[in-house]
This record gives structure tokens, C-alpha cells and sequence, in this order.
């Protein structure tokens, strides 16, 4: 038996599962292990059935010793934001309005994990109906601080060494943040990649799925396994979706162009992210160009705020009006803005969603990747400032785009901040590649 094998990333478990160095029982349980050991400080976890967990992991041995076929993530726990419908557990939503709901159904993309083999460990907390109140989870790195939201459970989980991936969903910053927050990857692919069937639907054009892990190669994986079209998801594409793990194991055939925006709010970034980013930025030297953009860009956080708070309104209308008493005050003032909303308000909105779209699709021509804060420092306080500032992270949600933060600098408490980069729709592949290779390049400067 493998000791310890809760701290393998989920590449190194598989490569031990393949040469029958461990099982997926050994694996489950060295989890479950450290999630009664560690959890109470941190309440990652909204439903954890142990038995369920572990008879998943025995089917999977079996299946490996009969020398059946075997898929992907044959074995591995993963973890389950709690938006994420499962047919044999609850998902609660982060409220109480829907404590014990039990869809019947998986998920689009649990069907996909299942298929590849992988062992749903449960589900991980979320914040209210996945948007602004917190939910108790704490960051743990330190539990005076916040993991980040709304994928909070997901992200510490990963952290903790509970699990060694777990999805997450994404309307603005809720993947890329917390994966900062948590020292985690974190990784939001090209909206329409993975299908968002049986997910809580908050905004029908901005929420996407993303993956959280301890390497690069793991959210790679995962994204690969969950990919595909889906006709019930109306900005599920019905085209090839990029390799993700190829392009995360791919060597730069050139040197990548990256860009740095000096956007009005960067003076939101901690002295010790700014500094960070800064000797980042010095190391990569003349591949990064620096613009000033228009304000247009820095526009679009209003931009998405208001296409998020008007469709949320629209999708849970029926929830918030049947259920206001058991809404927090934390919510309540955005659903009340987001009713004053209009149609033309939301329609020209909309449309400057569009455009952005159409200036990414352009602008990538020259440049690989946009290199970007991953989040404005590390973690606040708990309740301090709810879940963090998500603003370095709208960008991707409201125009589609990839976008991969890797757990490369420290903060003035010794919590992680992580560094983000954005690339073009469809080419998640080249993103991941050009992340390696930024890694690669940090890690050659470093010795």
C-alpha cells in the first residue's frame, strides 16, 4: 500500500493503479482519511458517503483485475461542486430552500466521469445558489481566510489533499479565483466545452464549467474526459474540442507573444501581487508587450454585472419569489437591483458581450496568451470581503475565452496568489501549452 496517497496528484495515482502498486480502495480511503482528519476546519464538503465512495473504488478493482476495459480516470475520486446534479445524491444548491433535493438525474458531464471510470467522492460546498453569500468554507491555508467562491468546497478540497480534482463552474470569477486563493490550478475552459446540462443555471450565456487540480497535466485530464457536445446546452458547439492533456505535454514550437493590459483597476492588486506580477514580468522580459487599452475593456465589468444579475432573475424568479424569506441579505440587494434591469438595458448589454467577442476573435491573431492577475492579492479575511474581488477574472466568462491560473506567487501572510492566462476561443490547447512553457521558464529563472 501506498502511504500517504491522498498527496498524489491524479497522473501519479493512475501510473501507480496501471503498474498494480495501488488500488482505488487504497486511494478512496487514504481520502477519506484525510477528509475526517482536516475537514471540520475547513467544511469543504457538503455530502460525503463514505460506503458509496468506497463500493465505487471496489467496482473499479474488480473491473481492472478482470482485465476489463478501463477508462480515463479508472479509480480516481473527484469531487462535485453542489450545483451539479447527481442521481444518487443530493444537491442542495448552497441553500436551504433546496436541502435533500435529489434530481433523479446525473449530470451531463457525470454521465462522462462515470464512463471514464472515475469515483464521484461527493459533493463539495458552494455559496448561496452559487453567487455572493459564503457558506462557511475556510481557506486552508488558513481558516481565518477565505477559500474564494462560488466553487469554495471544490477549490479547498484540492487543497487539502481531500480529493485530487474537482469541477467547479464559473460566472465571473468563480473558478479562477478560488483556485488563486487555494494555491491550486485552476482551469476554465472555452465556453461550449464541457456541457452545462444538470448544473444550476444562473446566467444561461455567461455560467461555464471549469476544473481545479494539483498540476497542470491533472486539469488537463479532467477537461478531456468532461468535453463534448451537448445538444441541450444552447452554447454547446458541435465541433472536435481541443486535446487539452496534449497541449499541456507539448513543447512551444516558438516562443510564445504574451500581453500585459494596464486596465484603470490594477491598482486593486496587494504590493505583493503587484511585485510578484512585476519580477514575473521582468523574467519573460520582451515577449510580454504592455497596453494601455481602450476604456471599453475595463468597461465590461459593468458589462457582465448586468447580464448576470438580469438572467439570474430571470432563471430563479420562481425560487426567489416563493423562497424570499429563506434568501440571505446578501443576495437580496442584487436581486432587487437586477429586477430594475430592463430589456433594452439587457439587450445592449448583450450586444457589447458581442463585440467583445468579435475583438478577441481578432485580436489573438497577433498573440498567444494574455498574461493577468489571477485575483487582486491573497484571500481576505473571512466575511471580510466575502468571497474576494472577482474583477481580474470577468473578462473570460463574458467573452468565452480559456483561461488557466497557475500557483506561482505568495502573499504578505505566506497565503498563494495565483498568475492567469487568457488565450483564444477553441484554442484551450495552445493556452495549456503556453502555460507549460511559462512554468518552465519561471522554474529555469528560479535556479
Amino acid at each position: 500500500m501506498i502511504k500517504e496517497a491522498y498527496k498524489l496528484t491524479a497522473t501519479e495515482a493512475l501510473a501507480l493503479c496501471a503498474r498494480g502498486k495501488l488500488t482505488s480502495v487504497d486511494l478512496v480511503k487514504s481520502c477519506l482519511t484525510q477528509i475526517t482528519e482536516t475537514d471540520d476546519a475547513i467544511g469543504a464538503w457538503a455530502y460525503l458517503d463514505p460506503g458509496a465512495a468506497i463500493a465505487q473504488a471496489q467496482e473499479c478493482d474488480r473491473i481492472r483485475k478482470a482485465g476489463l476495459a478501463i477508462g480515463p480516470l479508472h479509480g480516481i475520486p473527484v469531487a462535485l461542486k453542489d450545483i451539479i446534479d447527481t442521481a444518487d445524491m443530493p444537491t442542495a444548491r448552497g441553500t436551504p430552500i433546496f436541502r435533500g433535493r435529489r434530481s433523479g438525474n446525473d449530470a451531463r458531464l457525470v454521465e462522462l466521469l462515470r464512463g471514464a471510470g472515475a469515483v464521484i467522492l461527493g459533493k463539495t460546498v458552494t455559496t448561496e445558489l452559487a453567487f455572493v453569500h459564503p457558506n462557511g468554507t475556510r481557506n486552508p491555508h488558513n481558516s481565518d481566510h477565505t477559500p474564494g467562491g462560488s466553487s469554495s468546497g471544490s477549490a479547498a478540497a484540492v487543497a487539502a489533499l481531500h480529493v485530487p480534482l474537482a469541477i467547479g463552474t464559473q460566472t465571473n470569477g468563480s473558478v479562477i479565483r478560488p483556485a488563486s486563493f487555494c494555491g491550486t490550478f485552476g482551469f476554465k475552459p472555452t465556453r461550449g466545452v464541457i456541457s452545462r446540462t444538470g448544473v444550476l443555471q444562473t446566467s444561461a450565456s455567461l455560467d461555464q464549467v471549469g476544473c481545479f487540480g494539483r498540476t497542470l497535466a491533472d486539469v488537463a485530464l479532467l477537461t478531456d474526459v468532461i468535453a463534448g457536445y451537448d445538444g441541450r446546452d444552447s452554447t454547446s458547439f458541435a465541433r472536435p474540442r481541443p486535446g487539452m492533456a496534449a497541449g499541456a505535454a507539448a513543447e512551444v514550437p516558438v516562443t510564445p507573444e504574451l500581453i500585459w493590459f494596464d486596465l484603470p483597476f490594477n491598482d486593486r492588486l496587494s504590493e505583493a501581487a503587484r511585485e510578484g506580477l512585476d519580477a514575473v514580468l521582468d523574467v519573460l522580459g520582451p515577449q510580454v508587450t504592455r497596453m494601455e487599452p481602450a476604456d471599453t475593456l475595463s468597461n465590461l465589468v459593468a458589462v457582465q454585472a448586468r447580464i448576470h444579475e438580469y438572467e439570474i432573475c430571470q432563471h430563479q424568479a420562481e425560487v426567489f419569489d416563493s423562497h424570499w424569506d429563506q434568501i440571505s441579505e446578501t443576495l437580496k440587494p442584487v436581486i432587487t437591483r437586477g429586477r430594475q434591469i430592463t430589456q433594452a438595458e439587457y439587450e445592449d448589454a448583450l450586444a457589447v458581450k458581442a463585440s467583445a467577442e468579435a475583438f478577441f476573435d481578432d485580436f489573438f491573431v497577433e498573440f498567444d496568451a494574455i498574461i493577468a492577475p489571477a485575483a487582486a492579492g491573497e484571500a481576505p479575511r473571512f466575511d471580510a470581503d466575502g468571497t474576494g474581488d472577482p474583477i481580474f477574472c470577468t473578462l473570460c466568462p463574458l467573452a468565452g475565452l480559456p483561461s488557466v491560473t497557475l500557483p506561482l506567487l505568495v502573499g504578505e501572510t505566506g497565503l498563494p496568489i495565483g498568475v492567469q492566462l487568457i488565450g483564444p476561443v477553441e484554442k484551450d490547447d495552445r493556452l495549456l501549452r503556453t502555460a507549460r512553457w511559462l512554468q518552465g521558464q519561471l522554474a529555469a529563472a528560479a535556479e
